[in-house]
């Protein structure tokens, strides 16, 4: 008789046939076969451990192949497996259970403790008697605020928000004249210093002047931005109890305070403005276009020149409190019309530096009553950026153990070069926003310099990213979306007409097919498209471009049909 102790059974199973449950402790089992083969009877010992987690098809593979044993007993091994496997499970559970069952008679809780600790624990993680989520304060506002905001005290809204807007203004206009004395000041005294360069002073002292004046500059920054938080906090919480406690009043029809505190409301609004944005004259052509395979959807495209963030500055008007351009803006708030807009940004996240910068500053001018501040928008986005690097990194480094030599060290090196807290281009995040003048959502898309050059095609990154933010525009019911035409905020010497002429066409075209592939994104919804141009470009370059766009869209127009040639009656 030939005896095959197979202790090595736990190598051929899955890892997590080892580990116990939670609720049953692992027993190790030893499993039995026997079989002839020939002449010779041969008996197969492998323990296994019970209940068993790992597969059972698997681990009769193993057997087989390991052991080399004859094809005709594998039906029979894998019937025996079958068996052993659910006969001793079955055992198991039984021994817990009724271990169970000793603990429970022998311990000193009463009935009614043990019953009602069951039942507890029954209802919490049965969803059938699970209590329901109480709604969250953010969802109880939004849906106060838009119902307010559709209603005859909309205007006293608008009002209110304006008058807050206004104080802001007054603060950022301190701290800027502020700011300009310390320059001067600080310019004065640098000047003094450089005279003496070389006679009484040294570099080292011109650097410590420098540094000093540096820290006086940060401390001065820092204390406005804590001040300008602050009021910013205050008013927030100020409009949204003041918001709260005006549905409530409304909602008892018997009140007549309300209409007193509307008009109170509505008489402080007139303050006056001193800081006045003067408007630019804005060059825009608008085109209506139907794209569609066999169900035709009309959208709306616009070509216009101007700034990017002349879509997110509020423009003031010293005759009103109310500003017109702000109404529509908050009437969509929470509705399925939203409005957004594509920001390029390099990789880093934060707001800092470049278009960010400018960005935050004028996302700072009026309190968000809605949303985070930019900053933590930011921060949570970054969070996020982190895990999802240390998860790529993770599993990049589960497959490079899986390749052989080469494959896995150019992995790890690619790993090591990039930054885990940076994007890529292509890449974007995204904010929102109830401040901003005409926007709700900001796609912040990073791009790098290779879209100065003049060989991009329709796989590049940036490209990709604009058919991924539509892509989320069309299932997060953003209508309205604003898209820098050139891939680029500013011009520069490099950006000749053919450049632009080409990278117009480029832009168009894929944003067509994309339209194109929105019908099956969303079923067909209108939507509008703007194509933005930065405000430096020429009128000349701005009519090139805009007769390039119907040409690209084929945008519908009204034919008139005549015929020359006369119809005969033919009847005999």
């Amino acid at each position: 008789m030939l005896t095959v102790d197979f202790r090595t059974a736990e190598m051929l199973t899955s890892t997590r046939m080892k580990e116990s449950s939670a609720s049953f402790r692992s027993l190790e089992k030893d499993f039995i076969f026997n079989f002839k083969a020939g002449q010779q009877s041969c008996i197969l010992t492998a323990p296994l451990r019970i209940p068993m987690k790992g597969s059972m098809s698997d681990l009769h593979g193993r057997l087989m192949l390991l052991h080399n044993l004859p094809c005709f007993v594998e039906n029979d091994l894998k019937n025996a497996l079958d068996q052993f496997i659910e006969e001793e499970t079955n055992k198991s559970y039984d021994q817990q259970a009724e271990t169970a069952l000793d603990k429970f008679i022998n311990c000193d809780m009463g009935v009614e403790q043990l019953t009602d600790a069951w039942a507890k624990a029954y209802h919490e993680t049965t969803l059938e008697h699970a209590r329901p989520e109480e709604p969250s304060w953010d969802e109880d506002f939004a849906d106060v605020y838009h119902e307010l905001i559709h209603s005859p005290a909309s205007e006293t809204l608008l009002n209110l928000e304006h008058n807050y807007f206004v104080r802001v203004s007054e603060l950022i206009s301190e701290r800027d004249m502020e700011l300009k004395k310390l320059q001067e000041r600080q310019s004065v005294e640098m000047d003094k210093v450089m005279q003496e360069l070389g006679n009484s002073l040294t570099d080292q002292d011109v650097n410590l002047v420098a540094a000093e004046h540096f820290k006086s500059q940060q401390v001065l920054e820092n204390k406005w931005a804590n001040e300008l938080k602050q009021l910013m906090a205050i008013q927030k919480q100020e409009y949204q109890e003041w918001v709260i406690k005006l549905h409530q009043d409304m909602q008892n029809p018997n009140n007549s305070s309300v209409s007193e505190e509307i008009k109170v409301k509505q008489s402080k609004s007139n303050v006056p403005n001193e800081r006045v944005f003067e408007e630019q004259s804005l060059l825009e052509e608008s085109f209506t276009i139907h794209l569609g395979a066999q169900l035709k959807t009309m959208h709306n495209l616009r070509l216009v020149r101007a700034d990017i963030l002349d879509f997110c500055k509020h423009k003031q008007n010293h005759r009103s409190g109310v500003k017109l351009q702000r109404l529509q803006t908050a009437l969509s708030l929470y509705s399925t019309s939203l409005c957004g807009l594509v920001l390029l940004v390099d990789n880093r996240i934060n707001s800092y530096s470049g278009i960010k910068r400018d960005f935050a500053t004028v996302s700072h001018e009026c309190t968000d009553f809605h949303f985070p501040r930019v900053e933590q928008q930011l921060e949570i986005v970054q969070q996020v950026v982190l895990f999802a690097s240390a998860q790529r990194n993770k599993k990049a480094k589960e497959k490079a153990e899986l390749l052989n030599g080469n494959g896995g060290n150019e992995d790890k090196s690619k790993n090591a070069e990039r930054n885990p807290s940076n994007i890529l281009p292509g890449e974007f995040y995204i904010s929102r926003h109830s401040n901003l003048s005409e926007v709700h959502v900001v796609f912040h898309l990073c791009v790098d310099d290779n879209l100065r050059s003049n060989n991009i095609n329709a796989r590049d990154p940036a490209i990709m990213g604009l058919r991924n933010i539509l892509k989320v525009c069309c299932t997060h019911d953003i209508t309205t979306i604003t898209i820098p035409l050139l891939l680029v905020h500013d011009m520069s010497e490099e950006m000749t007409i053919p450049w632009c002429l080409k990278r117009a066409e480029l832009v168009f075209k894929c944003v067509k097919g994309f339209m194109m592939e929105m019908a099956s994104w969303d079923g067909g919804t209108s939507r509008t498209v703007q194509f933005l141009v930065p405000q430096s470009i020429s009128e000349e370059m701005f009519y090139q471009l805009s007769n390039m766009l119907p040409q690209i869209f084929r945008v519908s127009s009204t034919l008139t049909l005549t015929s020359k040639t006369p119809i005969k009656n033919n009847s005999h």
